[in-house]
Parts: C-alpha cells; sequence; structure tokens
C-alpha cells in the first residue's frame, strides 16, 4: 500500500472543500455548514503532519536514532488527531452552543445543503482511493484496522465521521429549512462537535499504545516461537521480547538456549540463519536481536 497516495489526495481534496465550506458558511450563517468547514481545515492540517511523520519516518538510522525513527509516524499520527477530531469538535460545539442559545437567521439553505452532499461525495471518495491503494497492496480493511498504521486508520475514520457528519447536517438544515426553527442548526453543530471528539478519544487512547512501545500481537509471537523452535539445533528459546517501531517496522530480542555439543561457529551459523528465515517469514522484523545461552 502507498500511504503517500491516501495522504496526498487527502490533502488536495479537503483543501477544495475546505474553501467551498468556508464560502458557503459565510453566505447562509450555518453553524451546520461552518462545523463542516472548521473540520475539513483541521481534516487539512492533520493530513499534512501524516505526511510530515511519514517523511521524517523514512530518514536513515544514525547515532541518536540506531533502530530508524519509525515512530515519528505515531507521534504526528497522534498530533493529527488531536487537531482533526479533539480540537475540531471542541470549536464545533462552542460555535453550535452560540447558535443553539442566540440564533441568527439561516439563509441559502439550498447552497448549505449542496455543499454538505459535495461534502459526502468527497468522502466517499476518499474511502474509495484507501480501498484501491488496499487492493493494490493486496490488504484487506480488517488488516488495516488491526494495523499500527495509524495515520491511514486515522485518515479513513476522518472520512466515516464526515460521512456521518454530513448526514446530520442534512437532516438539521432540512428541519430548519421546513420549520423555521434556526437553533436547530446550532443543535446538528453539537452533534457533529461530540461525534468528532468521540471518535479523537478512541483514536488518541489507541495511539498512546504504540507511543509508549506495544509488543507485536500475541498471536504473532506464538508463530515466531513455533518456527524458532522447530530448528533442530534449538532446544528451548527462553525470553522473547518486541515493540512496534513503526507500522512496517518492529524490534525482536531472543535469548535462545541452543542444543548440547554446538560449536561456537555452529552457533554464529544457526544465529544467521535464524534471523533470517524470521525476516523472510515477518518482513516487519527489521531488527532482531538474538543471545544464545548456554
Amino acid at each position: 500500500m502507498r500511504p503517500q497516495v491516501v495522504i496526498i489526495a487527502t490533502v488536495v481534496l479537503n483543501a477544495l472543500l475546505f474553501v467551498a465550506n468556508l464560502i458557503i458558511a459565510r453566505l447562509s450563517n450555518s453553524d451546520a455548514v461552518l462545523a463542516q468547514a472548521i473540520y475539513t481545515i483541521t481534516d487539512l492540517v492533520g493530513s499534512a503532519l501524516l505526511l510530515w511523520g511519514l517523511y521524517l519516518s523514512r530518514l536513515p538510522a544514525d547515532y541518536l536514532y540506531p533502530f530508524g525513527r519509525g515512530k515519528e509516524r505515531f507521534f504526528w499520527a497522534f498530533a493529527s488527531i488531536l487537531v482533526t477530531f479533539t480540537t475540531a469538535g471542541i470549536i464545533a460545539i462552542v460555535a453550535g452552543f452560540d447558535q443553539a442559545l442566540a440564533p441568527k437567521p439561516i439563509s441559502h439553505i439550498g447552497f448549505a445543503l449542496a455543499v454538505v452532499v459535495v461534502s459526502l461525495l468527497v468522502s466517499i471518495g476518499g474511502i474509495s482511493i484507501t480501498l484501491r491503494e488496499l487492493r493494490i497492496g493486496r490488504q484487506t480493511l480488517r488488516a488495516l484496522l488491526e494495523s499500527a498504521n495509524q495515520g491511514l486508520k486515522s485518515i479513513f475514520y476522518q472520512d466515516l465521521v464526515t460521512i456521518a457528519g454530513c448526514a446530520v447536517a442534512v437532516g438539521g438544515l432540512t428541519v430548519v429549512y421546513r420549520t423555521g426553527l434556526d437553533y436547530v442548526d446550532g443543535l446538528t453543530a453539537i452533534l457533529e462537535g461530540f461525534l468528532l471528539v468521540a471518535t479523537g478519544f478512541v483514536l488518541t487512547a489507541e495511539s498512546r499504545e504504540y507511543l509508549i512501545g506495544r509488543a507485536l500481537d500475541p498471536g504473532v509471537a506464538r508463530e515466531i516461537l513455533h518456527l524458532v523452535e522447530h530448528d533442530a539445533r534449538v532446544a528451548r528459546v527462553r525470553s522473547l521480547q518486541s515493540m512496534i517501531l513503526g507500522p512496517e517496522d518492529a524490534l525482536l530480542a531472543l535469548r535462545i538456549n541452543f542444543r548440547d555439543g554446538l560449536t561456537t561457529d555452529q552457533i554464529e551459523r544457526t544465529v544467521d540463519e535464524v534471523g533470517q528465515s524470521l525476516k523472510e517469514h515477518y518482513p516487519m522484523l527489521r531488527h532482531i536481536v538474538i543471545e544464545p545461552e548456554s
């Protein structure tokens, strides 16, 4: 999968959406449309942060970062989530309360509905791009959502939340058009805001695990143990420690008790062969440390 394609497409689409939503929000005085504009600009900033994190994560390892900088993607994904969901949600809630308590007349409702529908279609297009990239990379959506790729998951959830927010906005504007109750527009913006904040909390909690240093999935760890101990020269794996360093990067440390009777050269050859076999079966294991134990 090509994460840069998804991120760049999101940046371009959100830039266009922000301009359209902001213009219509100013014309119509609709806080529901303004909430969409706020979300698209924060989404734009969030996507730019993801792109920056992707760039930094690809810098080569050096003395200060001996295992590379893969965790840059986790940090900038975390920052993107805070900006895109939490900040945008709080601003939308505040604007919605102002409209609900002191309603301003809503005009140009037809334009407001049209731009919300356009936002809906663009978000569907964004999801289509993500799904297309998954197909090109021969991955499934489930694999993406269960992976450590916080940036792409964030973009996918952004599009889902936008679709839900558009549905809420269409409903609220329709009620305003039919009843003339302008405060409903404020309630709609509040609902959109709470939807953003709730999604942000869920993604932030997940990002925390990777920033702290989450281990490989227990199922993958068991597979690794089985693969290593299947080698006739290995008596037992005494310990297995791992840490996810990036969406496609992990550190694995093994303490292995080898069979009696092996020479030093044979143990060294076994360590090299076990490490190579692990990298072939699990390409994300870019850093493998094997410590022989007597």
